[in-house]
């Protein structure tokens, strides 16, 4: 799987700000590695890549608590309201402006553990929550948050000592030291190893030491002894395996949002992965045709329709030569239509005597007509108001006529069906 570390920078994120990051094809060794500026950056693979935030160990202070007995972890804001509670003596700022996260066993995120026990990451909220939406808002999601280095999980796991930085400003990382095998960063000095080698337990395994390139001759010569060089990439590829994820409480990964990435993910491997390249081969010429084979429809009724409508203007001009220019042919043939009923005295189904006779078919004989009005087109008729059965069957008699019947209380209006000009 396709990992991108970032190392988050100590400053705050703004415009010029460049990330440090280590890119693995494997997670076991380093396969690119550089700084840039976030939108410069390189992508992990789409189809099961992951982008991992990296804290530096400057930037987090470690706290060992005692949780109180009771299910915290199925209550997020609870468990951190009791963390805020425990912590509030130990810090120089209010816990409002800190980030927290438990390690595993009594994390937010965990099941019920009988362990209470555990540490606490703290951290800066506004910078770790400053450079997240900076990467986010460039597109790339941060999946998980690791701590540069972390407390040790196992009690015989061996202490390590880690000499970082420049030679003119060494620091020395420890972790597994003391009774707690917390972490500690000092100064790289006489006073700093004194303190390790006394913290360091006597019938325990010994330390290992590591030093970055720049400064392993240094250590050598404070030290007294040969040391293991590992820079920076390589002791963030081992931190992936350190069993934290800081993403908790209102950093954490919610269910939608893991959908919503999970998602993106699988169409990021279906767009790119060359595995799905027949599959997407066979999406684009179904689509293809599916397009073609509407063109071509569409294609077909045009010309179908077209074919009609000259059909239409052919039998107005063959029967109305006089019609000089057609412009809506079923108007103008519905318009000479009644100028030719009007020099010949035909009638048509808006005169008064159709819908009169369609009338007198359709009303009950024992109805009694009271006032009758005229307009083209409609014939109000006055008389006692009919029943539902009788307005329904009158209805339906002059529906198989071709007229419409509405009521309008005592009042009944009979017009055509289908409104002529």
């Amino acid at each position: 799987m396709s990992t991108l570390i970032l190392h988050l920078p100590l400053a705050p994120p703004g415009p010029a700000t460049e990330y440090r990051y280590t890119l693995s094809n494997d997670g076991q060794h380093v396969s690119s590695q550089g700084s840039a500026a976030v939108a410069l950056l390189p992508r992990p693979s789409r189809a099961t890549g992951e982008t991992v935030a990296l804290v530096p160990a400057q930037m987090l202070s470690w706290q060992r608590v005692q949780l109180p007995q009771g299910n915290l972890a199925a209550n997020a804001p609870r468990l951190r309201a009791v963390l805020d509670g425990l912590l509030e003596e130990r810090l120089l700022d209010e816990p409002a402006q800190l980030h927290l996260a438990l390690q595993s066993p009594t994390s937010a995120n965990s099941a019920n553990s009988s362990n209470r026990d555990g540490w606490v990451a703290v951290c800066a909220r506004d910078w770790l929550q400053g450079h997240l939406q900076a990467l986010e808002q460039a597109g790339m999601a941060v999946a998980r948050i690791v701590p540069e280095a972390a407390p040790q999980w196992a009690e015989d796991a061996a202490p390590s000592a880690h000499i970082l930085g420049a030679p003119d400003e060494a620091r020395l990382l420890l972790q597994g030291y003391g009774s707690q095998q917390g972490v500690l960063l000092l100064p790289f000095a006489a006073p700093a190893l004194a303190l390790m080698r006394h913290a360091a337990p006597e019938d325990g395994p010994p330390p290992a030491f590591y030093a970055e390139p720049a400064v392993a001759a240094l250590a050598e010569q404070l030290l007294g002894q040969p040391v293991l060089l590992q820079n920076a990439h390589e002791r963030a590829l081992l931190a992936l395996g350190n069993g934290w994820n800081l993403a908790q409480f209102d950093l954490a990964q919610t269910g939608q949002r893991r959908a919503l990435r999970k998602l993106a993910a699988g169409l990021g491997a279906f767009v790119g992965a060359a595995a799905w390249r027949p599959a997407r081969w066979a999406l684009g010429t179904l689509a293809l045709a599916h397009l073609v084979g509407l063109n071509a429809s569409a294609w077909q009724e045009r010309r179908a329709l077209e074919a009609k409508q000259a059909q239409v203007r052919a039998i107005l001009t063959q029967t109305f030569p006089q019609v000089p220019v057609v412009v809506d042919a079923p108007v103008q043939m519905e318009r000479q239509l009644a100028l030719l009923r009007q020099a010949t005295g035909s009638l048509s189904a808006q005169d008064l005597e159709p819908l009169l006779a369609s009338s007198a078919r359709a009303l009950p004989s024992s109805w009694a007509l009271q006032a009758l009005d005229y307009s083209p087109g409609q014939l109000r008729l006055r008389g006692p108001a009919l029943s539902a059965d009788a307005q329904s069957q009158a209805a339906q008699q002059l529906r198989a006529s071709g007229q419409h019947l509405d009521t309008d209380g005592d009042t009944l209006m009979v017009r055509p069906a289908v409104d002529t000009p």
